[in-house]
């Protein structure tokens, strides 16, 4: 019946076949976890597929009576057992945290496979996306008097500003993409909107491959830092210049056709991406952990397309790939 099983249900055992990022040095206090972290990206997968926000919503759709979430209960078991409420809780706000090193560590396992960079040189795009908060917006002058909002607004949200949107309240998804054929997000993170985009960026570049040599961004990430972390991993930066427009210095052009690639590739990323999100922008959550495991989760789940897309040509394991023909 293997035939038979829905895409949801091929994108969730698609996670035991992935990667996993190294566990951390030191794990911190506590009781080593009995269940696995594969066994909540599988949840986090059925979630976003389906548009679950909550893990009330997620065990709620798992109760259903049929085949496919019995299929995917099934898939959520570790040793003979299902993780209890509290449970899942604990592990899915837990989750955000390693999301960015998942998301990092199957984007460098994506370019080896799919080898975007074969016709193209090997370049990548850095850019932050806007994603407006849910519920209203605490103004400036309210937030500076401590004046208590109402319980709509999402509290751990912020202000910044932008020359497309204007004034937006709510979130910034700074990403990493390839400059390619194929558009691979290689590292993602999530913060309120006054993030400092170049300190983002220096965090990201952590999850980014080494096959990287030239990355693009705009005048945001020109600084001295994001340059010299570029420099010392033997990467070009190439960003726009700040001052009066238009500039007249010999490498103007060059950094107009770069700009242009770039713009090509994290903009349009950017666009089909947020059209996932209610209002094209507007996150369906509230709070940084949950809006952060929306989003991140995302990026994920894109990946697993990509590989789902890919699979038949991909070198993967001749089980998985008798599955994903199958599927």
């Amino acid at each position: 019946m293997i035939g038979s099983v829905s895409l949801l249900v091929t994108l969730v055992c698609l996670v035991d076949a992935i990667p996993q990022p190294p566990p951390p040095a030191n794990r911190g206090p506590g009781a080593p976890h009995f269940y696995p972290e594969r066994l909540f990206l599988k949840a986090l997968v059925i979630m976003l597929v389906r548009h679950l926000h909550t893990p009330h919503e997620l065990l709620a759709v798992l109760a259903e009576p049929t085949a496919e979430m019995a299929t995917l209960r099934q898939r959520l078991r570790h040793a003979g057992r299902f993780p209890c409420r509290r449970t899942w809780d604990r592990r899915l706000a837990a989750l955000p945290a390693t999301l960015p090193a998942q998301i990092g560590c199957l984007g460098r396992e994506l370019v080896a496979q799919v080898q975007p960079w074969l016709a193209y040189g090997r370049a990548a795009a850095l850019d932050s996306t806007v994603l407006r908060a849910r519920g209203g917006v605490w103004h400036k002058k309210d937030r500076d008097a401590g004046v208590g909002p109402h319980t709509s607004i999402d509290t751990e949200a912020h202000w910044t500003t932008s020359g497309w949107h204007g004034w937006v309240y709510g979130w910034k998804l700074p990403l990493i993409t390839t400059v390619a054929g194929v558009w691979l997000p290689l590292a993602a993170a999530l913060t309120p909107a006054n993030g400092d985009a170049a300190e983002m960026a220096l965090v990201l570049l952590d999850e980014v491959p080494a096959e990287v040599r030239f990355l693009r961004g705009d005048r945001h990430y020109n600084t001295p830092d994001l340059r010299q972390r570029c420099a010392d991993d033997d990467r070009l930066l190439v960003a726009s210049q700040y001052g009066r427009y238009p500039h007249t210095d010999d490498g103007v052009e060059v950094r107009r056709l770069f700009h242009k690639l770039r713009s090509t590739a994290i903009e349009n990323f950017n666009e089909h991406f947020k059209g996932i999100f209610d209002g094209h922008g507007a996150v369906p959550t509230t709070g940084q952990t949950n809006t952060a495991r929306f989003a991140l989760g995302a990026v994920f789940v894109s990946h697993l397309a990509v590989l789902h897309r890919h699979g038949h040509d991909l070198p993967l394991n001749v089980g998985l790939k008798a599955f994903l023909k199958a599927a």
